[in-house]
């Protein structure tokens, strides 16, 4: 049954590489160059930085099935769309542009990417890698009680925002962990910007080292480093609705994002999507148990 689940989805990525483009797409690229450039981020166990990963495994598979070389090419949150669409993304509020030039390094962006409106605006999204959401975390010692499920989620952001008052909270702008994404901004809140690198790994060390009393985290960054610094720190509660990540590409890689599509149905069809998450996020499921209960999810 495996086997024959694995075919269909071979089949599926297939079909829509046969599909009669209206005009070029990066697909064509793709096969003409033989290699497919992967553009991640060295973070949560998406990319390891050893060769592996959940994103890394995930698009290797699916160089595989376009039947060209895998090429791995790392960034990071600040420059990852600049190198995907060889312009930079300029926010204006609610609004974005796109500016300058500079060199397309990549086909891909997989890496723990959140789809969030504004990079809808200038990206495409694959169908979701996997849930997410941004919570509020705090040291271990630090003298404030979680917030009690409500069972609302909306007055548990409030009540977890309302937490945050007059201390100071450790961000990291331009990256899933920007304030201005969750309406902290302009709030009075004490915002201070973690800008030593772009190293999303490195805010629980700095929050542990006592360089603010909150810090944002998202859910899978936050399973792997409750058990690293397991008894140091805890989670106050949520900040964000529950969030969805994907794979990006350009506006002009409708047919590659559907050929990914395809591909990723197939892993859910046969067990090998449950078998990546399970071995880079144990316990995801206990925290967001309702993308992974209904079907395809």
């Amino acid at each position: 049954m495996r086997q024959a689940r694995t075919l269909l989805a071979l089949l599926a990525v297939i079909a829509v590489l046969l599909a009669r483009p209206a005009r070029a797409d990066d697909l064509d690229t793709v096969l003409a160059q033989g290699e497919l450039r992967h553009l991640g981020i060295h973070y949560a166990n998406f990319v390891t930085g050893a060769g592996d990963g959940f994103e890394v495994e995930l698009v290797q598979g699916f160089a595989r099935s376009l039947g060209v070389r895998y090429s791995f090419v790392a960034t990071d949150f600040y420059h990852v769309i600049r190198d995907l669409l060889g312009k930079d993304v300029v926010r204006h509020g609610d609004g974005v542009t796109l500016e300058g030039e500079y060199p397309v390094r990549g086909d891909m962006i997989a890496s723990g990417f959140t789809i969030l409106p504004w990079r809808e605006k200038v990206l495409l999204f694959s169908r979701p890698t996997l849930p997410s959401q941004v919570w509020l975390v705090a040291r271990a010692d630090a003298p404030v009680r979680p917030v009690p499920d409500s069972g609302s989620l909306a007055r548990d952001i409030a009540a977890t925002k309302a937490l945050i008052g007059g201390k100071s909270l450790l961000v990291m702008e331009r990256t899933c962990l920007d304030p201005a994404n969750y309406g902290l901004k302009g709030k009075g809140i004490d915002l201070r910007a973690y800008t030593r690198s772009t190293n999303l790994n490195e805010m629980v060390p700095a929050l542990l080292n006592g360089e603010a009393d909150y810090t944002l985290l998202d859910v899978p960054d936050a399973i792997l480093d409750l058990q690293k610094w397991a008894g140091k720190i805890k989670v106050l509660g949520p900040i964000s609705e529950e969030q969805d990540l994907g794979a990006a590409f350009r506006k002009s890689g409708g047919r590659l994002r559907d050929a990914f599509d395809a591909y990723l149905a197939g892993l859910k069809a046969d067990g090998t999507y449950d078998e990546l998450v399970d071995k880079y996020y144990p316990g995801i499921r206990h925290y967001l148990p309702g993308f992974f209960a209904h079907a395809g999810g």
